[in-house]
């Protein structure tokens, strides 16, 4: 059996103190970092039920033809996503991005409501004739395929 005097003693305690002080903070960080994760889900991945309801996710499609409704006394306005395989509803109040129209490529951040509808609190738009946010290029290449 091993015997520490009282110099080592204190110097085991101290190491194990900060052990557990390291693990502590980088436990704290990784959920941290995870709660703040924002996952891309496809029209298509949500119609399935692959997105979590109530936890911000982002979005991505294309906007749907004559799908964009504006209220007349608000901000908020509805417009239909596709992956051209699937199609879901997307409500938004707010202004939204200049080059946002029908046929272009968008991402929304937002939740998953428990009615299954899509409340946005963020539309990005895509910023040229030539990009698409790669995600959104990714899931339209992977249903074309099908």
């Amino acid at each position: 059996m091993i015997t520490l005097n009282k110099k080592h003693k204190k110097r085991l305690i101290l190491i194990m103190l900060l052990v557990l002080g390291i693990s502590a903070t980088v436990a704290l960080g990784i959920t941290a970092f995870q709660e703040n994760m924002l996952y891309y889900f496809s029209p298509t991945q949500i119609i399935n039920g692959e997105a979590p309801v109530s936890h911000s996710i982002r979005v991505g499609g294309m906007v749907a033809a004559n799908t964009v409704k504006r209220a007349s006394d608000t901000l908020r306005v509805q417009f239909d996503v596709t992956d051209y395989a699937n199609t879901i509803t997307i409500y938004y109040e707010g202004i939204l991005p200049d080059l946002f129209r029908e046929g272009q490529g968008i991402v929304a951040i937002g939740k998953m409501q428990e009615n299954g509808s899509f409340l946005a609190s963020e539309v990005l738009a895509k910023h040229d004739e030539n990009y698409m946010p790669p995600e959104v290029a990714a899931s339209l290449k992977k249903v074309e395929s099908n």
